[in-house]
């Protein structure tokens, strides 16, 4: 199996008003997005060209939508996931890196 292209820990993972876990995992790897629950299980996943990954209107910087198999899943990426910048500043967002890494896997660019 190859080095995964993205991967966040911590993830809260909701499905409309349903939280279905507060620790879990994005994974990108393999042209395969996964999203995992704390303890490993899989809770979705599809080829990356098939998944649509979006940032809310009006949203925290850490909040990101994506649309895996006709579901859409809010993701809340904690900044402890956030990709280290230069000395003394902040990298980007982590949904935008998120949303960047689902473009780049899907050769849509990024």
């Amino acid at each position: 199996m190859a080095e995964p292209e993205f991967t966040a820990t911590g993830v809260r993972i909701g499905r409309r008003l349903r939280s279905l876990t507060r620790a879990g995992e994005v994974r990108i790897s393999d042209g395969r997005l996964r999203l995992l629950t704390s303890y490993g299980s899989v809770i979705d996943s599809a080829p990356v060209q098939a998944v649509r990954a979006s940032k809310p209107w009006f949203a925290p910087e850490d909040r990101a939508l994506a649309d895996l198999n006709g579901t859409r899943y809010s993701l809340t990426l904690g900044d402890h996931d956030r990709a280290p910048g230069q000395p003394g500043q902040p990298g980007p967002p982590p949904a935008r890196r998120f949303i960047e890494a689902v473009r780049r896997a899907a050769g849509r660019g990024g």
